[in-house]
């Protein structure tokens, strides 16, 4: 057996993803977001982070999938970006789980392509899929990149 990866996982609608423990700064609660005029739909708004300014991407928009239904507010997982964090907005944050090279495989090809490239591959693991979320592709958004606020 190869080496395990530590992934800390969550949840977007039905998607279970994960990121590389390394990527990720923290995991935080809801923050209050001001919106940005113009900005692509899959930018939320910026949060205060400590007097930092980050921007908020929605997974759920980024992928594709319908609104948060209710008064459900998303969670922020924070990724440490080339210039600076972004906050990944998440339905539910999961276990950080550890996964083998040896369980990993490409996209499958049933995944629609607008999909796989949001993805780096799948793991198996016991009774699910976790899908290894290629954050340096989520976050080019429109026409600009994310690069740790708005640029």
């Amino acid at each position: 057996m190869s080496g395990a990866l530590p992934f800390c996982t969550f949840e977007v609608g039905d998607l279970w993803l994960g990121i590389e423990v390394l990527e990720v700064q923290e995991v935080i609660r809801w923050h209050p977001l001001t919106r940005v005029p113009l900005a692509p739909r899959a930018v939320s708004g910026l949060m205060n982070l400590r007097g930092q300014i980050v921007t908020a991407v929605d997974l759920r928009r980024r992928f594709g999938l319908s609104g948060r239904t209710g008064s459900a507010l998303p969670m922020n997982v924070v990724v440490r970006a080339p210039d600076g964090p972004v906050s990944l907005l998440v339905d539910e944050v999961g276990d950080v789980v550890e996964v083998s090279d040896d369980a990993f495989e490409p996209p499958p090809d049933t995944v629609s392509a607008d999909v796989r490239v949001l993805i780096k591959g799948v793991y198996k693991t016991a009774g699910r899929l976790l899908l290894a979320l290629n954050t340096e592709e989520v976050l080019e958004v429109g026409a600009i990149a994310i690069r740790g606020g708005m640029q």
